[in-house]
C-alpha cells in the first residue's frame, strides 16, 4: 500500500522532515518513490518556510490509492489539500493527570459495575481451563 509519510533527516534534536510517497512495508527513512514535500518542526508555525508541498504531485498520489499518515493528513488539511481529519481532539491533554483523575472521579464509579461484572464472567472461564488440565495430564498418563 502507499503512504504520504514523513521520512526524518537532519542532526541529533534538530529533525527536518521530507514529505514522501513510500510503500508502507520500508523503512521510515529507507527507499521511498517520490519526495512531495518537506516539514521543519523547528520554526514557528507563521513562517512559510515551515512547510512546503508540491500540490500537484499530492493531488496525482492521492488520486492513485496513496494514504496519508495522521501527521501527513493533518498537515495537508492545514494547506487545503484535502479535508481536515477529525480524529485527533483530547480536550484532556492539556489537563495534569492528577487533576484529570480528581474531576473525572464520579466516571470511574459507573464504569466499576461493569467491571465487576466482566470479572464475574471471567471466573467460570477459568474454572474450564481449570477442568481442562487434568484432562490434559490423564491423556500424558495414557501415552506412558
Amino acid at each position: 500500500m502507499l503512504k504520504l509519510r514523513l521520512s526524518r533527516g537532519g542532526t541529533k534534536k534538530r529533525p527536518v522532515y521530507k514529505v514522501v510517497v513510500a510503500d508502507s512495508r520500508f523503512a521510515r527513512d529507507g527507499r521511498f518513490i517520490e519526495k512531495v514535500g518537506f516539514f521543519n518542526p523547528l520554526l514557528p508555525k507563521e513562517k512559510k518556510e515551515r512547510i512546503g508541498l508540491e500540490a500537484e504531485r499530492i493531488k496525482y498520489w492521492l488520486g492513485q490509492g496513496a494514504q496519508p499518515t495522521t501527521r501527513v493528513a493533518r498537515i495537508l488539511g492545514e494547506n487545503e489539500l484535502m479535508p481536515m481529519p477529525a480524529n485527533g481532539n483530547n480536550p484532556q491533554k492539556a489537563i495534569p493527570k492528577k487533576d484529570r483523575k480528581k474531576e473525572g472521579s464520579e466516571e470511574p464509579k459507573k464504569e466499576e459495575a461493569p467491571k465487576a461484572e466482566a470479572k464475574k464472567e471471567e471466573a467460570p472461564k477459568a474454572e474450564a481451563k481449570k477442568e481442562e488440565a487434568p484432562k490434559a495430564e490423564a491423556k500424558k498418563e495414557e501415552n506412558k
